[in-house]
């Protein structure tokens, strides 16, 4: 029996909202185009409000594709000089009044990889996309990373320029663990990440939860998808089975922000979520699923 079968149950019936949702109910963007099979992770564009980036993981080809949330297709962007080995996320940001992408090629199921590393490309003027035609950009710093424990999966990435780090958020440790690296290295060589903490409090899966034969089932908290508003007032961590919001006081660390209990958002009953983003008004969410043609979800706050 195909898992998407389960999805009006496993919505109904296990949630994991236990609060009163500051969003509406998710709603219907758009469909993926054809192309993309395998989304996992999403950006907003940094110079075009209708503008996302998204990829498709492992084995895919080393292409960002441009995309608004209605589905269209707006161009795609090919990354010179390097593969697509496990592609998991991708982050924008703004440094020295430029836009830039960072793309997180940090996936690792096995946990045997010793060579993950963080790609850092300028995004394009969008009037230089085509639909279903490449832009080839050259990569503008690599940044290889390393863990102290041995490797890791890693399918959530954000991006602090501010204070000059890239935030990586572990999948498969029970809890996973919070760790920085330089998004501007000053040495050269592989990148040792820094422990920060361990994030306790992502929604785990109930008895009845961990019976379902989806990813929203069994590993429901593992974390898929990170990423920073660009105001600097919230985080948003996806995981399998929910959306959880992590809003950032004035002054305070993206560390002490991440390690409070989350607000959770209503749920988003995808099969298989790997990517979310922030538009740019810091407000509105997306969200993706791997999959042929599958939903572009759009999370609105509510009223007040």
């Amino acid at each position: 029996m195909r898992a998407r079968r389960f999805l009006p149950l496993f919505v109904l019936l296990f949630s994991g909202c236990t609060q009163s949702p500051p969003y509406q109910d998710p709603r219907v963007a758009g469909h993926l185009p054809a192309g993309i099979t395998e989304s996992s992770g999403l950006a907003a564009s940094r110079r075009d409000p209708r503008l996302f980036w998204t990829h498709n993981d492992s084995g895919g080809q080393p292409v960002l594709y441009g995309i608004e949330p209605n589905g269209v297709r707006r161009g795609d962007l090919r990354i010179a000089g390097v593969r697509n080995s496990d592609w998991e996320d991708v982050a924008s940001f703004e440094l020295d009044g430029k836009a830039w992408l960072l793309i997180a090629d940090t996936g690792d199921n096995r946990g045997i990889r010793r060579d993950c590393a963080l790609y850092v490309v300028a995004e394009p003027d969008p009037s230089q996309l085509i639909p279903f035609e490449e832009l080839t950009v050259p990569v503008a710093w690599k940044i290889p990373v390393l863990y102290p424990d041995g490797p890791h999966d890693c399918e959530a990435v954000a991006v602090d320029a501010k204070a000059g780090l890239v935030y990586l958020l572990t999948k498969r440790t029970k809890p996973p663990v919070l760790l920085t690296v330089p998004l501007r290295p000053t040495s050269p060589g592989p990148c040792m990440a820094q422990p920060m903490a361990r994030i306790q409090n992502l929604p785990k899966p109930t008895a009845l939860q961990k019976l379902l034969p989806i990813p929203g089932g069994h590993y429901r908290d593992d974390p898929t998808a990170m990423d920073f508003a660009p105001d600097g007032s919230a985080a948003v961590v996806l995981t399998y089975g929910d959306v959880c919001l992590f809003p950032r006081a004035p002054g305070e660390t993206w560390t002490a922000a991440l390690s409070r209990k989350p607000q959770v958002l209503p749920p988003h009953g995808l099969t298989q979520a790997e990517a979310v983003a922030f538009a740019q008004d810091s407000r509105t969410l997306y969200l993706t699923s791997e999959g042929a043609g599958t939903a572009i979800l759009r999370y609105r706050p509510a009223a007040p």
